[in-house]
């Protein structure tokens, strides 16, 4: 076990944007980062790797890529670093019992939400698509089950009526890394204090977990037939990838892409009648689309195919769009 006092050898485990407040801050903290397991580069020949922010801000640390971290090299390499904790945020990879046992405190996980509420790949999204009103994160004592083991940190976080996955992100991954260093010191002083960090933290309720999957592209098509707040929501959400996206048959007959760039929910009297997608208003810069339940949405910013994102008074001045039309 790690000293009384000492500082504990960290394995950070990450790949993604969300881990690196998070990374800053351990390097700052008193703690020692052995070493960084991240994802490996591949791209298709010719091409560069897409880009991997943990590899950039781990700059000058030793850097680990096992295609399977759970393989039996990978575990012994693991061992060879003999590393106190692993710290893991946004990896993309589920550890097995036999890797998590390598350190003798186990390992913690930080997670974009408020669990158990939300486990998953793509929790800041879901909790917009929920319509929740608050978010937050969590840091677990990892176990092999998914996001399931007792919560030892977490932070709250308001989700405002406008805030899109992308403002989210930022500002949960800010408050992230301060519950891993809270996290962290918990279980430093438990084993100061018992010798063991076994049952730090909260059980999670098992019977208030909601699933929080990865998303798909097609996630992204529009079902008009959606109220207009549940169509706001998947905008907001799905906000920067996969984008929620409709399709416009144009007089011509070519069928048009149109991602939703901006929209707001709207009322109008001619929604139940009008049938879901199709077109109530194209004046005041804005299109105003029939939904779900006598409900419509107003769209004010699109990214047509192929052109750049425009405001929809700017996109109505070049291809008409008339009341009447349907979207879908």
């Amino acid at each position: 076990m790690p000293g009384m006092n000492g500082p504990l050898r960290l394995v950070v485990m990450a790949t993604g944007p969300f881990a690196v407040p998070m990374l800053r801050a351990l390097l700052g903290s008193r703690h020692a980062i052995a070493a960084v397991v991240t994802r490996p580069d591949h791209a298709p020949p010719g091409r560069r790797p897409p880009p991997n922010p943990i590899r950039e801000a781990a700059a000058g640390l030793p850097i680990l890529a096992p295609e399977r971290v759970n393989d039996e090299e990978s575990v012994a390499a693991l061992r060879a670093v003999a590393p106190d904790l692993f710290v893991v945020c946004d990896y993309g990879q589920i550890l097995s019992g036999e890797l998590l046992a390598v350190p003798p405190l186990g390992g913690v996980n930080l997670h974009g939400s408020l669990l158990p509420r939300h486990r998953g790949a793509a929790p800041i999204q879901w909790a917009i698509l929920a319509g929740d009103a608050v978010t937050g994160v969590s840091v677990i004592h990892m176990t092999p089950t998914l996001d399931a083991g007792n919560v030892i940190a977490s932070r709250p976080l308001a989700i405002g009526p406008r805030d899109t996955a992308a403002d989210l992100e930022p500002r949960l991954a800010a408050i992230g890394a301060e519950a891993v260093l809270e996290a962290i010191e918990r279980l430093a002083a438990a084993v100061a204090a018992t010798g063991s960090a076994a049952g730090v933290g909260v059980p999670q309720d098992d019977s208030r977990a909601t699933r929080a999957p990865r998303l798909t592209k097609a996630q992204g098509i529009i079902d008009w037939t959606w109220e207009a707040a549940r169509i706001e929501r998947l905008r907001r959400a799905l906000e920067p990838w996969p984008r929620a996206t409709t399709f416009l048959t144009r007089g011509d007959g070519v069928r048009q892409r149109l991602v939703l760039a901006d929209v707001e929910i709207a009322a109008d009297p001619r929604a139940s009648a009008a049938g879901a997608g199709g077109v109530l208003d194209t004046t005041g810069g804005r299109i105003v689309v029939a939904c779900g339940q006598g409900t419509a949405l107003a769209i004010t910013r699109v990214v047509p195919e192929g052109r750049r994102a425009m405001d929809a008074a700017d996109f109505l001045r070049g291809s008409p769009l008339l009341p009447g039309m349907r979207l879908g």
